[in-house]
């Protein structure tokens, strides 16, 4: 049960983080592209791979990291509105944003990870 309260905890953080984010992005992004999806995935790949590199140096329980990947990254991330949007695109005709919106998600996340991992390092020397 105490695991459970941890993620659900974190998926509260992660869903309100998306609507602020969403909002702030919508209010300043215009266009046909998914700035609000993209934008919270990017970020959330960011975090999810700066926290991994901090946590391979810092002991972190498993009820944090469940509070933090599960609960706060799993709810600011959203895989499903990502899906969805691409069909929306697919299925009005248009193919070539469907398309950049499938690579611009996969490899600006993939990358985020990466960076967000690498700059851990220094990050942690400071503390360390």
């Amino acid at each position: 049960m105490e695991k459970i309260l941890f993620i659900a905890t974190g998926g509260a953080l992660g869903t309100t983080f998306r609507y602020l984010i969403f909002g702030f992005v919508e209010k300043h992004m215009h266009g046909v592209f998914f700035w609000e999806t993209f934008t919270v995935n990017v970020l959330g790949s960011l975090m999810a791979g700066f926290l991994w590199g901090t946590f391979e140096t810092f002991s972190v329980s498993p009820n944090v990291r469940l509070f933090i990947f599960v609960g706060i990254l799993g709810a600011l991330t959203t895989f499903s509105t990502f899906s969805l949007e691409t069909f929306y695109l697919m299925r009005d005709g248009q193919m070539k944003l469907a398309l950049l919106n499938v690579l611009a998600n996969n490899v600006a996340c993939i990358a985020a990870v990466f960076i967000g991992f690498f700059i851990s390092k220094p990050f942690i020397n400071i503390f360390n």
